[in-house]
């Protein structure tokens, strides 16, 4: 009998090759590749007859497809206004962070208001979350629960004249097709899986929601080929630490990318926070060196949020850099920008840079605020408390503008902020706020702080 080929897949592009090596000949990305069993060929080594293509023109995809509403505003916000028939949605997030609960949510909520939802399970029975929905109070919703693993059978299940509307595998690491022998888990498994999936989705108009792992790193397990096969890739944040989690959207082919929806977590399950920036400041209590307030845009969303520094003198040799909610490469371009352009010394210093309340910020608008949150620090001094900081930072110093001013002020003055320190030029929404500085350099803001001291 003879052996089954052995190949190896890499993880972010798919490519196949012959032997292990440290790296992907097609990506470049090294210790990428997967061991896998090669697939066998065709009974006679003959390939079926192609078929010729039914070509239509572009005025024939002018009508807009209906969306269907979940219910839940958040997710409605970040899938870009609802649910489009036919497509094929990824989430992925870190284990316990309640991608199981979401969605479980979410179909309890659709079927309640008619929609046929099937929820299939690879991980826990029936049962488990039958247990889980009594505890949320869903227990009434008509949900089809199933656990099972092998996609042809699941598929065979959901044949038949009247598709549902709505179909979760949760998740597709534990899906396997018996056109393979390898376990699953493995790259050719879960690209074949969700192939499957996403092809029973296009012919059907089902919406299938696939559950995704993710690694060490945050990125969803498997080859990288399964976002650029799904339709919208959604990411859950947070910190188990604090209640509060963001869902984010990556990539979205039908709806906006980068926008947010902010939940918290609560024994009865997740609420949706329909205002996340008092509840970001909730906590925050008298004015203290080392932080400041940000005004920041999440996706078509204004959203406030503290940033915290701290910066000690180190014992150590190199200095540590902790960041929590930024980027780490951002600090270092920062802080060599107080020390090459406004002459500070914190080359010697331990520095500490935290998020409040478990965000994840990527805009460079921070870049003022951060720096602001390091010079409270450095000079003991507290910024205003009732202020608010934005702006993008240069490598020469320079504070540029950024884009939609009007509605980050509009923003901190709804929740009772007076004062904004922001980039010189913006004429919109000064007028809401009764104290505006703008600065165009660096050095402007840490001239605030030693005429303070």
């Amino acid at each position: 009998m003879a052996r089954d080929r052995t190949i190896h897949v890499c993880r972010e592009c798919g490519a196949e090759h012959g032997r292990w090596q440290g790296w992907c000949k097609a990506c470049g990305v090294a210790n990428s590749l997967d061991e896998d069993v090669a697939p066998k060929a065709t009974s006679g080594g003959r390939l079926p007859q192609a078929q010729g293509l039914a070509f239509t023109g572009l005025e024939a995809a002018t009508t807009e497809t209906p969306r269907l509403k979940i219910g839940v505003a958040e997710l409605d916000r970040v899938a870009g206004g609802g649910l489009v028939a036919g497509s094929a949605i990824l989430i992925g997030g870190d284990p316990g962070i309640g991608k199981s609960t979401l969605l479980l949510q979410a179909v309890a909520r659709l079927a309640l208001a008619g929609v046929d939802c099937v929820y299939v399970s690879g991980e826990e029975a029936p049962g488990q979350v039958g247990l889980r929905a009594r505890r949320l109070g869903l227990s009434e919703a008509p949900v089809r629960l199933a656990s099972a693993n092998n996609v042809r059978d699941v598929l065979k299940s959901l044949a038949g004249d009247r598709p549902p509307g709505v179909v979760v595998i949760d998740s597709i690491q534990t899906m396997f097709t018996d056109a393979l022998e390898s376990a699953p888990g493995t790259v050719a498994q879960v690209r074949a899986s969700a192939n499957e999936l996403i092809r029973y989705a296009k012919k059907s108009g089902a919406v299938v929601v696939l559950v995704g792992h993710v690694t060490k790193d945050g990125q969803i397990a498997g080859p990288r080929v399964l976002e650029h096969m799904v339709d919208c890739v959604l990411y859950f944040e947070g910190d188990r630490g604090h209640q509060f989690r963001i869902l984010r959207a990556v990539k979205n082919r039908f709806g906006p990318t980068d926008e947010i929806g902010v939940f918290e977590m609560t024994d009865g399950g997740l609420r949706e926070v329909a205002n996340p920036s008092s509840l970001f400041l909730g906590e925050r209590g008298r004015p203290i060196s080392g932080t400041t307030v940000f005004a920041g845009i999440e996706g078509s969303r204004p959203l406030l949020s503290e940033i915290q520094a701290l910066v000690a003198p180190s014992p150590l040799a190199t200095p540590r850099r902790t960041v929590v909610g930024w980027d780490t490469g951002r600090l270092a371009m920062v802080l060599a920008v107080l020390e090459a352009r406004c002459g500070l010394a914190l080359a010697g210093n331990d520095v500490y840079l935290n998020v409040a309340g478990g965000l994840r910020i990527v805009e460079p608008a921070a870049d003022l605020a951060v720096a602001t949150a390091l010079v409270s620090s450095v000079s003991d001094q507290p910024a205003p408390a009732d202020g608010i900081v934005f702006g993008e930072i240069s490598l020469s110093g320079e504070v540029r503008q950024v884009a939609q001013t009007e509605q980050r002020l509009k923003e901190a003055a709804k929740l009772g902020f007076e004062r904004a320190l922001m980039p010189a030029g913006g004429r919109s929404g000064r007028d809401m706020m009764s104290s505006v500085l703008e600065i165009d350099h660096l050095r402007d803001m840490v001239q605030m702080f030693d005429s303070a001291s």
